[in-house]
């Protein structure tokens, strides 16, 4: 008995079923896909799959990168979401973010507002300033945008807003560093009495930070903001004293401002036993990382000018609730005759070379101070530096200036504001950052290990201003010009700063040249200038 096959067998006429082929996306399609996408959506692609993450290591570490957008909204949570979706709008993976705000923002708003979309590992500064600089988020419309004097209480960290304060605006940048370390170290004060701030620690915080991540004991730059009341020259005293000139030391002097460190030992806000007086983002390089050259360049346009005799002063009292000094001054008639001259009678002699200028410029003296310096127990060193203090008044006693530790026979002499030396000393920036198209031979800090570098592949990536708050289209007559030695050589590259109530620039760099015009003296901390902070990158090429 024949038995039916238990299924029918299947003919030409029967339909086929369609047969599709999945191509695999290959690296290139790939990367170029996940290069587009914004910041949030691209952290996502690289959870998909091992070969994604690997893929999107490569897009975010191959070089380094700076994003950085400005907010004028009078919302400061509106103003903060503009600025964020800007700086995330491409793909980047931060190591460090700084955001300064106008004083009609609230500090610890703004500051948790943040580091709520950024995360709280990543080293963060928030400081307010008298004005910010950078590329609308809206418009793309680059802007320098001054406001006037910080308001709120300097011993307020959440940042008092008065009801009428109209200074509103944001300015957020976001940098990723491949081959460098990046983290906030705060310099402490005790909150018992004597209150005196822990410069020794300060130091030897940075230099330890430093040696755990490069081997060496020096970084390539740091970008510091100091608390308003507190006195930065021994600070930077101490570091002119710690680490090599090549380490560049950019920042604001005197302002308000929050942090977040990525160690977590090192964030101190609200604590019972410390202040904070200054905090520094120190950049570092790794030694396990290396993917190229990452530089730190420094140019200066400096906005004064000297006026009159050299003066040595001949009496001296500080005031130490105000931190003010009163002064006389000697001068030389001719060989064995000397004359003491009071506050009034200086003053006068000055006024007098300066009776032709149609505006009353502000008045500062510039001290040459030769003072002994050492960290710990190392061997005193000295170092000679020139201080400005701004000039108060005079009378038939005393010149009064502000601040302190001025001795008598300290050398002075009188600097005023100066519009034109301003314009003059910016071209010279200009002309100077141009260099850095074309010089690819000057390094700083400790390299990493790979010990050769194909120097024909530098280019900048991004850059920092810092100005003085009595500068700006006020100062000059026309606006943007404090930006213009950045942004005419560098068009396109990103670019923020702020306009700060004291201006910090330390460092060996051939950018400088003419266009510091106080004197042959080293000076870091300056009054109506503006120093230009500019991030290169030069691809490693390691020889065998």
């Amino acid at each position: 008995m024949e038995g039916k096959p238990l299924s029918s067998p299947k003919t030409n006429s029967e339909p086929k079923k369609p047969f599709t082929v999945l191509t695999p996306i290959n690296d290139d399609l790939l990367h170029n896909i996940l290069s587009r996408l914004p910041a949030l959506s691209f952290a996502s692609a690289a959870c998909v799959s091992k070969s994604w993450n690997h893929l999107c290591n490569r897009i975010l570490l191959s070089r380094p990168k700076l994003a950085s957008a400005l907010s004028l909204n009078p919302s400061p949570r509106i103003a903060v979401e503009e600025v964020l979706e800007k700086v995330l709008s491409e793909p980047i993976r931060p190591h460090f973010a700084i955001a300064s705000i106008g004083s009609g923002f609230s500090l610890i708003d703004a500051f948790r507002l943040i580091t709520r979309k950024l995360g709280s590992r990543m080293p963060f500064i928030i400081s307010t300033a008298s004005g910010i600089i950078g590329r609308d988020a809206l418009t793309n419309e680059f802007r320098e945008v001054k406001w006037g004097d910080i308001g709120g209480d300097l011993d307020d960290e959440v940042g008092y807003v008065p009801a009428e304060d109209e200074n509103n605006g944001i300015v957020l940048t976001v940098g990723c560093v491949p081959g460098l370390k990046v983290d906030a170290i705060p310099l402490l004060r005790s909150v018992k009495e004597p209150r005196v701030a822990m410069v020794d620690k300060f130091v030897m915080d940075i230099k330890d930070y430093t040696a755990s991540v490069s081997g060496c004991t020096s970084p390539v730059g740091i970008i510091m903001f100091g608390e308003g009341l507190a006195d930065m020259k021994p600070v930077i005293d101490a570091l002119d004293y710690a680490l090599p000139m090549e380490t560049v030391i950019v920042g604001d002097e005197r302002g308000r401002f929050l942090y977040k460190s990525g160690t977590e030992s090192r964030n101190v806000c609200g604590s019972t036993k410390y202040l904070t007086d200054a905090v520094a983002l120190v950049f570092a390089m790794d030694r396990d990382e290396s993917v190229g050259n990452i530089q730190f360049h420094i140019a200066l346009s400096s906005g004064v000018s000297a006026v009159g005799p050299i003066h040595k002063a001949a009496s001296v009292k500080e005031n130490c609730s105000d931190r003010t000094t009163w002064l006389t001054a000697r001068r030389e008639l001719r060989e064995g005759l000397r004359e003491v001259l009071d506050g009034q009678r200086i003053l006068d002699n000055i006024n007098d070379e300066l009776e032709n200028r149609i505006e009353s410029p502000d008045l500062y003296i510039g001290v040459t101070k030769r003072r002994k310096c050492c960290v710990g127990s190392e061997k005193p060193r000295s170092i000679t530096s020139l201080a400005f203090h701004g000039v108060i008044g005079a009378d038939e006693e005393y010149l009064y200036v502000n601040g302190i530790n001025i001795r008598t026979g300290d050398y002075f002499q009188f600097y005023h504001s100066d519009p034109t030396t301003a314009l003059s000393t910016c071209s010279d920036a200009s002309s100077n950052l141009k260099r850095l198209k074309v010089d690819g031979n000057s390094s700083n800090g400790c390299r990493p290990r790979a010990v050769a570098v194909n120097i024909a592949n530098k280019e900048v990536f991004g850059g920092f201003i810092f100005s003085c708050s009595g500068r700006g289209e006020s100062f000059f007559g026309r606006p943007n010009v404090d930006s213009t030695p950045f942004t005419e050589n560098f068009p396109g590259v990103p670019l923020a700063g702020i306009y700060c109530g004291g201006e910090i620039g330390r460092g060996f760099s051939s950018l400088i040249g003419e266009g510091n015009k106080e004197g042959s003296v080293h000076c870091s901390l300056h009054v109506y200038s503006s120093v230009y902070l500019v991030m290169s990158y030069t691809t490693a090429r390691l020889e065998h």
